[in-house]
């Protein structure tokens, strides 16, 4: 079997980015699932973390012209947002999507300073510097805190807790390295006051609001307990979490289980401290992981059947993360 590691490395581009899948549908590169897929390697003595965020700076260095625009105006068509998904060359992809996702902006700035604590070369000259301190302007130019986007998942424009949560994750973290405004970060807030518990006006829970525990820890304690036990009462099932109720992404009868669902609550219980919370969701995990390692995108609604989407570079990251964790809290308890 390979390891978690060397199946990541199959999905790895010569230029340092990761293609969501090595499916046909899946086969392009996303800014989101890049930046999770490589979080593993953040506290890993090796370059692929820093080369990943290098090859989305080249692409935001081919498309600043674009940026510069929509530091100051809004835009109006999806086309004109920053693309969310690109060909393995980091080419935009001709073809109507759902490109307004403030998320996957908020959470490069956030990954970048990450990147930055870490000791990582992610800044490589002043041009990625600058990089930075425009895509901080964009998102207070489209107003993130009351910006109807289209989410994580890519799907209906609305006002979204886990992308105003994101942006506002990474606008505080880049603060050691731009100049952004206090305002535009106490607005972010106000509005998770305003939706949390909900991710949504339409959607009362979804997994998307897990981003919020981890990686961005933009909730306290009690909020985060509150999610998490909607999450597992609402939308857990036996291989996996579904997005939302009434998900038709894949809908046989029931919603498609997100494979990612599991390690990713694994997660949030490390957070939290509660290692026994996350040793259950390993124990889940490694219960619907293949033989070979390649965990899927997700199991067709109420069957033991994946879709094509498999391995899922960002689920097979977060399983890395999870057991890597579990293993490390029982080295600790040995010791």
């Amino acid at each position: 079997m390979k390891s978690l590691h060397q199946i990541l490395d199959t999905m790895r581009l010569p230029n340092g980015a990761y293609v969501a899948s090595p499916s046909r549908d899946y086969s392009y590169v996303w800014i989101r699932d890049v930046c999770y897929t490589v979080l593993p390697y953040l506290t890993q003595p090796c370059d692929r973390y820093e080369r990943a965020y290098h090859a989305l700076f080249d692409l935001f260095r081919r498309y600043e012209w674009k940026i510069d625009i929509h530091t100051t105006k809004k835009p109006q068509h999806l086309y004109e947002y920053i693309h969310a998904r690109y060909d393995k060359n980091l080419v935009e992809i001709d073809q109507p999507w759902g490109h307004a996702q403030n998320d996957a902006i908020g959470l490069f700035l956030w990954g970048v300073a990450q990147g930055v604590r870490h000791g990582k070369p992610v800044l490589r000259d002043q041009n990625d510097q600058v990089i930075v301190e425009k895509l901080v302007r964009y998102l207070g130019c489209v107003e993130y805190w009351q910006h109807a986007d289209n989410g994580m998942w890519e799907e209906n424009m609305e006002v979204h807790a886990s992308s105003v949560g994101a942006c506002v994750s990474g606008l505080q973290a880049v603060r050691l390295l731009a100049d952004v405004p206090l305002e535009w970060i106490e607005r972010g807030k106000q509005t998770l006051q305003r939706l949390l518990p909900f991710e949504s006006d339409t959607k009362e829970v979804d997994l998307a609001l897990l981003s919020l525990i981890y990686p961005h820890q933009v909730v306290d304690r009690q909020m985060a307990h509150t999610i998490l036990e909607r999450v597992a009462e609402g939308l857990e099932r036996k291989r996996g979490v579904i997005r939302y109720k009434n998900d038709q992404y894949y809908y046989a009868g029931a919603e498609a289980e997100w494979c990612f669902g599991f390690p990713w609550l694994g997660l949030c219980w490390c957070w939290l401290g509660d290692h026994r919370q996350a040793q259950k969701y390993m124990d889940k995990t490694c219960s619907i992981l293949p033989a070979d390692g390649c965990l899927p995108e997700l199991y067709i609604g109420g069957t033991d059947c994946p879709n094509g989407n498999t391995p899922l570079a960002w689920g097979v990251a977060m399983t890395m993360l999870l057991l890597n964790q579990v293993q490390n809290q029982g080295l600790s308890q040995a010791g």
